[in-house]
């Protein structure tokens, strides 16, 4: 066990010196308060919130006569929305553009994993990824819908949005393979690529602002759950702690920037357009606000996605298991044992040194 997963002050009654036993090492290691315990504990809290936000998005958004009018408004406005609805008539090649920036960022997340070495690690983002699409798949097939009111056929649903899933599912499988100094640059630019994915797929009408909301906490659940399981088995070890560095930090602003923006500027307008009336016609100014405030919504909520990742993984290092624990002292000096060698047991090879 590594001396750098002892407890916090008071989780043990010592810190681990020089020259203690390897029992001491493994039973201090194993308290409550190590770092893969703490690093577990966080994880597994960041898992279930985001199930906790996914059900209340799916509950309001979906279930709820209010929500779907909401999102109906919200889609319906991207016609209104006369600077969205030019850019994507004056450029049809979006699309295939998006298509393809989604095979891309397979392929890079693939390729920066194997290059590196890391086939463990390669396996375990894409396994997230492929895991949250499959949740994606039998949330369409499986989860409740309601009902049209005139014919009882079940309505209509893209819950969650398979686009985002994949597209955020690249950017924080990214935080698996990618060194630990390079994690937040390319999270934050892979989590500001997937928020243009979401807000592409809303301003083509493909999807309603709670599919992309809702792949989000996906995504950040699946991830979150995988992070618990790789601590569970102890292969995460604290990260050398550096200052902010300027690249990391002119790619971690603009992704705040988003994310506050987003989410006050959505939160803003939201209380606006709920009162939306319940027959049409609708004012073409309201459907529009509701178009621009479920925008702002996605996009904020995608990029607290990527933050949220990158809080919990503050300071980890996911790459292997902490080194194994070194022992040294008296008896090891005496042994002639070099300073790099690493001792399994607490007993050397000087055998003038025995237990009575």
């Amino acid at each position: 066990m590594a001396s750098n997963d002892r407890p916090r002050t008071g989780g043990s009654p010592r810190p681990l010196r020089a020259g203690d036993t390897w029992w001491y090492a493994a039973i201090a290691g194993e308290t409550a308060g190590s770092f893969t315990a703490r690093v577990r504990i966080r994880a597994r809290r960041g898992c279930l919130g985001a199930v906790l936000l996914l059900t209340v998005v799916y509950a309001g958004l979906v279930l709820t006569a209010t929500g779907r009018r909401w999102g109906d408004a919200a889609t319906t406005g991207r016609r209104a929305d006369t600077a969205a609805a030019g850019l994507l008539r004056d450029h049809p090649s979006l699309a295939g553009l998006i298509t393809l920036s989604l095979i891309l960022g397979c392929v890079l997340l693939l390729a920066v994993g194997l290059i590196r070495g890391r086939y463990a690690l390669t396996g375990l983002a894409a396994g997230g990824v492929v895991t949250a699409l499959a949740l994606t798949g039998l949330l369409r097939l499986y989860a409740p819908r309601p009902r049209a009111a005139d014919t009882g056929v079940l309505l209509p649903s893209g819950f969650p949005s398979a686009q985002t899933v994949l597209a955020l599912g690249v950017a924080l499988g990214l935080a698996l393979v990618v060194p630990h100094r390079l994690r937040t640059p390319a999270v934050g630019a892979a989590t500001l690529w997937a928020a243009a994915v979401g807000a592409y797929t809303l301003a083509d009408g493909r999807h309603r602002p709670g599919d992309v909301v809702a792949a989000a906490f996906l995504v950040l659940a699946v991830f979150c759950g995988l992070l618990a399981l790789r601590a569970r088995r102890g292969q995460v070890r604290p990260a050398p702690r550096r200052l902010p560095a300027p690249a990391p930090l002119l790619v971690f602003l603009p992704l705040a920037l988003v994310a506050a923006g987003g989410l006050g500027t959505g939160i803003w307008l939201l209380g606006d357009t709920l009162a939306l009336p319940a027959t049409a016609p609708y004012d073409p100014a309201e459907l529009r606000l509701a178009h621009r405030c479920g925008q702002a919504l996605a996009a904020g909520v995608t990029a607290a996605t990527g933050i949220a990742l990158l809080t919990l993984l503050r300071h980890v290092d996911v790459s292997g298991p902490p080194p194994p624990y070194r022992l040294a002292g008296p008896f090891v000096e005496a042994a002639g044992a070099p300073e790099e060698a690493e001792l399994v047991g607490p007993f050397t090879e000087d055998h003038d040194h025995e237990i009575s």
